[in-house]
């Protein structure tokens, strides 16, 4: 291979000239040969005997051509762009120039590269972190939660049914004294207050008893998803069959043991305490790397390739599309269900993309300035955590992820660290109101 010309184009396009050895072609030719050969059929020969030779010769001597320009592009084009010292995020077309047997062939490449970045003031910058404080009411609010959570479900038969209450009912609903659609159930489990049916129509279940028949009477709202439904008044007839409740268990040492590793309550709410002061703690450092992140990316001059962003949206989607394939949903069933296009899925993760990309770029900067850079054993740590991380073999890990793209990371890392470090914070404590906001 080459590098014949490179050539400046545009702000972030480069065109390069590359030339392919007539021996490299050659051997490029014959692989294609290989590859199509059982398909072509000669007079003469039985089918996939035929030599490269009398094929050429019947059907043309550029018959391989195209395959062979296919295969032998990948290597000399990364030849090229290393010898050509360019940072390659895209290539936006590939054009033969000159092919014969005899010179090889020649190509031009317009690539797109990584833009020239430019950041200052990555030192000192100004955020504020909110220091938590813990209250005796969070940690109530989540022993609540937890009692809750280990609720049991029993029988009501002395009272009325009551607000909170999950009550078992037969429903026929009548608009215009005429049945409709989806109108009608027998059995039906409805949790009262939880705003599952029409306005008003739970309340006027509370205070009626087991066994009792009644008729509730509503009006569906204008906006009602069924349109012949909407602003209608109507009737429902009604049966009540059960009435159900949770019984909280006793907050004890009992409950400690069947929830927890503890023995006692206090052991456990203890734990809570510091889970919920860790969890702050986290959600503190979170904010302040969210402040430093936006402070970089308002920060950065660089005139980004659109490309880029594209390229990232197209890593969220297939990310994405993994996630609910986890949950046994396929994209093309969740466009179903949403009604989304693939063109609105992609607009989704514009704002996330174009954000990531810059904040790598700037990251990306900062630590060329500051000359970070990773060792080999940091290298081969981070191949380990990753190994017991995703439970792979450490060398199937090395063949899937690139040293190099690991080594980028580690020193944008440390780049993030650095800023963190360097950055001016100013503490503030958190009140209970503010984080019952958020």
């Amino acid at each position: 291979m080459t590098l014949v010309n490179k050539e400046n184009k545009e702000v972030n396009q480069y065109e390069l000239e590359v030339s392919v050895e007539a021996s490299v072609f050659d051997e490029a030719c014959n692989k294609a040969y290989k590859k199509n050969v059982k398909r072509i059929s000669v007079p003469g020969f039985r089918v996939g005997k035929a030599p490269r030779q009398v094929i050429e010769k019947r059907y043309g001597e550029g018959v391989f051509y195209e395959d062979a320009i296919e295969l032998s592009y990948p290597a000399a084009l990364a030849a090229a762009i290393e010898e050509a010292g360019l940072d390659v995020v895209a290539v936006e077309s590939l054009e033969p120039t000159e092919v014969s047997a005899k010179k090889g062939f020649s190509f031009k490449a317009l690539c797109i590269v990584k833009p020239e970045v430019d950041i200052d003031d990555y030192k000192n910058i100004s955020v504020t972190k909110e220091i938590p404080n813990i209250t005796d009411e969070d940690v109530d609010r989540e022993i609540k939660q937890l009692q809750e959570r280990n609720g049991r479900m029993i029988n009501v038969e002395d009272r009325a049914a009551e607000d909170g209450d999950t009550v078992v009912i037969d429903f026929d609903g009548y608009v215009d004294d005429e049945p409709f659609d989806g109108g009608k159930a027998e059995h039906f489990s409805l949790k009262l207050g939880s705003g599952q049916f029409i306005p008003g129509f739970e309340d006027q279940i509370v205070g009626k008893q087991i066994g009792d028949e009644f008729d509730v009477h509503v009006t569906f709202p204008e906006d009602y998803h069924v349109e012949n439904l909407a602003g209608k008044p109507s009737v429902f007839h009604c049966k009540l069959h059960e009435i159900k409740t949770v019984e909280l268990p006793d907050l004890d040492d009992e409950l400690a043991k069947d929830v927890s590793e503890f023995d006692t309550f206090d052991e456990l709410k203890a734990d809570i305490r510091e889970k919920l002061e860790t969890a702050a703690v986290s959600n503190a450092d979170n904010e302040v790397e969210k402040q430093l992140v936006d402070a970089l990316v308002e920060h950065l001059k660089a005139e980004i390739p659109p490309v880029m962003f594209e390229k990232r949206i197209d890593d969220l989607v297939r990310e994405f599309e993994h996630r609910i394939s986890m949950q046994g949903l396929s994209m093309d069933l969740y466009q179903q269900y949403t009604g989304m296009t693939k063109e609105q899925i992609r607009d989704q993760f514009q704002e996330q993309a174009e954000r990531q990309v810059k904040v790598r770029l700037a990251l990306e900067k900062i630590a060329a300035l500051e000359n970070f850079e990773a060792s080999e054993q940091e290298i081969e740590d981070e191949f380990y955590k990753l190994s017991e991380q995703h439970h792979m073999e450490l060398e199937e890990l090395k063949k899937a992820i690139s040293a190099e793209d690991l080594k980028k990371d580690i020193a944008v890392d440390k780049a993030m660290k650095f800023v963190t470090e360097q950055a001016n914070v100013t503490e503030v404590e958190k009140s209970s109101a503010d984080q019952d906001d958020k």
